[in-house]
């Protein structure tokens, strides 16, 4: 993927999302790069710049922290002298960010148009009416048994929005990253019968399945179904009752395209993202979050030959930061996160500036009781 011609054509529609003044649509690189700099250093230690792994180099270069949505809101917290959180990410992690910070910090999102378009299949009040379904087919949703185990541990993965974390805290369950599904989901079935995992289905089917889960013992929710398309004795079966939610980043790659990686390079390797579909994280080589695909890369020896199943900013910065191997994205046309990529260099002179001159844009604040109830699941996974 050309990500030059993409930035290029990005430039000349920037204000059509979140609407810019008209003084911050056409900059130069150079401009934008001194203006964020200077303003980045006259706020000093009052601010701090999160940049997540996906989010494109013109916007990473200027984070005080890189990482994945839990790194960096744990990371924003610990910088205690910062008034303003500035997240270069999408809405859910700004979310956490809130849910997580000290009391007299601020959390901003460059572009309020950068959302996660898992996240958003995943609806609080569709969450609601399936707990509700799930009791009429039988299922325990808050008793207990007689062994003091409930019947259903809601789980959601980070990717979901604070309300979503919200029910789940409320219901006893807790938050997962793709780092710690698997010691999260151990952790639910101590306390459940059944876990109620969401919204990103594969995630919860490739840790499932590397437990010793047995496929026919997992279900699929869909909230667009009445009973989520289910009968009593599936529900009942079920050990694992997946929710109908994916990456549209991840479930791009293919088996195919793990075999035609294998046949240019017979001694290359594969690493893909527990949110790329089962068959595709069997046919590789590896498969974990994306810190553990970076380590993974970087400790291998010189001259290694890596198809990386990962959203394509990363993969191109792992290939600057290690040019002693070869890495390829699996995925030849590359696999963009295109709500990550909204967060431009010109949204976030804005908001520093803004900052600069007393006037906060786009403050995300999780409002009460969701963010108690939220940071309760995240305070139990935290707990772990």
């Amino acid at each position: 993927m050309d990500l030059k011609i993409l930035t290029d054509f990005e430039k000349q529609s920037i204000g059509e999302r979140q609407p810019l003044p008209e003084r911050y649509l056409r900059l130069s690189d150079d401009e934008l790069d001194a203006r964020i700099a200077s303003a980045k250093a006259t706020l000093g230690e009052r601010c701090v710049i999160l940049g997540h792994h996906y989010q494109r180099d013109e916007v990473i270069k200027f984070a005080d922290y890189i990482g994945d949505s839990l790194k960096l809101s744990r990371a924003a917290a610990s910088r205690t002298k910062a008034d303003y959180i500035v997240f270069c990410g999408v809405h859910f992690m700004a979310e956490s960010a809130d849910i997580l910070r000290a009391p007299h910090q601020k959390v901003v999102l460059p572009d309020l148009a950068a959302g996660c378009s898992m996240a958003d299949m995943a609806a609080p009040d569709q969450l609601e009416i399936c707990w509700r379904e799930m009791e009429q087919l039988g299922v325990r949703t808050d008793a207990l048994g007689a062994d003091g185990r409930a019947g259903v541990i809601p789980v959601t993965y980070i990717n979901s929005s604070a309300a979503i974390k919200a029910f789940v805290g409320a219901h006893g369950g807790i938050v997962c990253t793709s780092t710690n599904a698997q010691s999260i989901m151990t952790w639910a079935w101590e306390r459940g019968e059944k876990l109620l995992m969401l919204p990103d289905q594969h995630l919860g089917r490739n840790t499932g399945f590397k437990m010793g889960v047995p496929l026919d013992q997992m279900v699929v929710w869909d909230p667009n179904e009445m009973w989520g398309g289910l009968d009593a004795d599936q529900v009942k079966a079920a050990k694992l009752i997946l929710w109908k939610g994916h990456c549209s980043v991840h479930t791009r790659f293919t088996v195919p395209q793990i075999e035609a990686f294998r046949k240019k390079y017979p001694d290359g390797r594969v690493v893909a993202h527990p949110e790329c579909t089962l068959d595709v994280v069997r046919a590789a080589d590896e498969s974990g979050s994306t810190e553990y695909i970076i380590n993974t890369v970087k400790a291998s020896p010189a001259g290694a030959v890596w198809a990386v199943a990962t959203e394509v900013h990363l993969v191109n910065r792992l290939t600057a930061e290690v040019p002693d191997k070869t890495i390829v994205t699996l995925d030849p046309f590359g696999c963009l996160c295109s709500t990550m990529f909204r967060v431009s260099p010109n949204h976030l002179l804005w908001i520093l500036e803004g900052l600069v001159e007393g006037t906060i844009y786009n403050q995300i604040t999780v409002p009460e009781p969701t963010r108690t109830d939220a940071k309760l699941a995240l305070d139990r996974m935290l707990a772990l």
